[in-house]
């Protein structure tokens, strides 16, 4: 007897299996009776959805999602907190075949309205409180989409819905077919000149990120986990937020705002096992924990991500916290690339760790005028300094509308992420800072460009330099270098002119500024952000920076 290989049926059971939505549809199946969801009830009442209770919902809320004109292919946006209907929105979106795309509720409204014109939404989701930025943005795009839900209280934008009334008496009980390779979850992040740019991932980017969460941590159906960071970002739908918790059968703990000694009592109440965050996170965590110590012998392990973490503050968690604290590092393009586990500490504190388990990283040569090629190495010695670059099964390779940017981040299967590093014999990769001048300040990217522009709309300001403070708590914040005409020129008017600025969130504006005649610039004119870098590491110079 002889065997064929049937390649078409084991591509429609691909297809039909390799799916994010099929994931959780087994585990509603599985673990019906076990919650899904979880609302601690920090700021109301308690509430709980069992895996059962969540397919429910999502099924009607996927309905009225269907009632109000939402076809596969269409994008749905929503600018939520960490909220149960942000959860539930994720899998209804999908469960149409439309594009889920939860957006940053720090954007400005100019950041809003364009993403609006950018991804032309067929709904838009809002926070309530949120509904005056919602309506500049509305004001200010070109797009307005059909339909506008309200989640947390009344609209305050004319004709908007309530959340309440989205779901249906009936249910949506058939997901939409959709393959490994159609986008589902577009996620906005920092463009070139500080507008987001539209990630675009693809069914098999989201299952893979689960597998990825579940295979590192390693994470399992009896584990109950708490993200610290907002879920819009790709480390916090992505790392133990909803994509793997509801993939693997877990149970999510919501967090709307942090606060770290809530987060710590809730360790000890709910019997949390992995809590994610920033290093800032951690690091108020920490000091919460020595002041009023809880019970965290639940814990299997506490995740940060979204910037370097230091070597004294890594041995410093372990003592407090947990001694199974894990960094990943990577980009809301490829999620997590490199990942630094407990057995690596403490030899390797201070690293970035080595390349996931299906990942590619080196660190390649940084040259003025080009890209380097993929196998153009620096030496592993762990001091070179090159740029790091990534190959990953879980990356986009795609940005919406921006075949510019595109092109330059992605070349021959490889991302080019910015980030300077340095490689040692075993791969382990340290991140030492950026090509460009990219920010971070509390996890959050802030682009020099784009609060230069609003600086320099001041009718007094000749022009600026923006770069960032290394600070203890927010990692950098933002300090402005200001040439003007006008002497008399404040700290405090400036910051006035930032916050109502429509184009500014406010986690991006100055904290810190510095009147000057003259900045340093190039032969060529470009402005040199790394002179000012250098200046604002004698401790002299820092206390020339004036306050608002």
């Amino acid at each position: 007897m002889s065997y064929r290989y049937d390649s078409r049926a084991y591509r429609a059971t691909f297809d039909a299996n390799f799916n994010y939505l099929a994931g959780f549809w087994r585990n509603v199946r599985r673990f019906g009776d076990r919650p899904a969801l979880i609302d601690p009830g920090l700021t109301g009442e308690r509430r709980s959805w069992s895996y059962a209770e969540l397919g429910d919902e999502v099924t009607r809320l996927a309905q009225g999602l269907a009632d109000r004109g939402v076809q596969p292919g269409d994008v749905v946006t929503f600018q939520l907190y960490n909220c149960a209907e942000f959860a539930q929105l994720y899998l209804a979106v999908e469960q149409v075949g439309a594009i889920a795309s939860p957006i940053n509720f720090r954007f400005s409204p100019g950041e809003t309205a364009h993403v609006l014109d950018d991804s032309r939404p067929v709904i838009f989701v809002y926070d309530a409180s949120l509904s005056e930025q919602v309506g500049t943005a509305i004001e200010l795009a070109d797009h307005r989409p059909g339909t506008l839900i309200a989640v947390g209280g009344e609209p305050g934008i004319d004709g908007a819905e309530r959340y309440e009334e989205l779901a249906s008496e009936t249910g949506f009980d058939t997901p939409h077919p959709t393959t490994a390779w159609d986008e589902t979850l577009r996620l906005y992040t920092s463009g070139t000149t500080g507008m987001p740019k539209g990630v675009s991932l693809n069914n098999a980017a989201e299952v893979l990120s689960a597998h990825d969460v579940i295979m590192h941590f390693p994470l399992a159906p009896q584990d109950k986990t708490l993200n610290m960071t907002p879920w819009f970002h790709r480390g916090g739908i992505s790392s133990a937020g909803p994509q793997p918790v509801f993939y693997v059968g877990a149970a999510s703990v919501i967090l709307k705002h942090f606060d770290a000694d809530a987060v710590l009592d809730l360790v000890q109440s709910e019997g949390l096992t992995y809590l994610i965050g920033a290093p800032t996170n951690l690091a108020l965590l920490a000091a919460a924990q020595e002041a009023k110590p809880r019970d965290l012998s639940t814990l299997r392990g506490i995740v940060t991500m979204g910037a370097p973490l230091e070597r004294a503050a890594c041995l410093r968690y372990q003592s407090v916290l947990t001694p199974r604290i894990f960094n990943g590092y990577g980009t809301t393009e490829a999620f997590w690339n490199t990942f630094l586990r407990p057995a690596d500490l403490p030899d390797h504190a201070g690293t970035a760790g080595q390349a996931c388990t299906d990942d590619d990283v080196r660190v390649v040569s940084v040259y003025e005028d080009r890209p380097a090629e993929p196998d153009d190495l620096v030496a592993k010695d762990g001091a070179t300094t090159g740029e790091v670059i990534m190959r990953s099964l879980k990356s986009g390779y795609a940005y919406v509308n921006k075949p510019d940017e595109q092109q330059a981040k992605f070349r021959d299967g490889w991302l080019y992420s910015g980030d300077l590093g340095t490689w040692d014999a075993s791969e382990f990769v340290t991140i030492v800072g950026r090509k460009d001048d990219m920010i971070i300040s509390g996890g959050e990217n802030v682009h020099p460009v784009q609060v230069e522009e609003v600086l320099n709309e001041h009718p007094t300001v000749t022009d600026a330099i923006v770069i960032g403070l290394p600070d203890e708590r927010w990692g950098e914040i933002v300090v402005a270098y200001v040439q003007t005409n006008d002497h008399e020129l404040t700290a405090t008017e400036l910051d006035k002119h930032c916050l109502a600025s429509p184009m500014l969130a406010d986690f991006k504006r100055p904290r810190r500024y510095r009147f000057v005649d003259d900045l340093p610039r190039t032969a060529t004119g470009k402005k040199m952000h790394y002179v000012i870098r250098q200046r604002l590491s004698d401790a002299a110079e820092v206390d020339q920076l004036q306050v608002p």
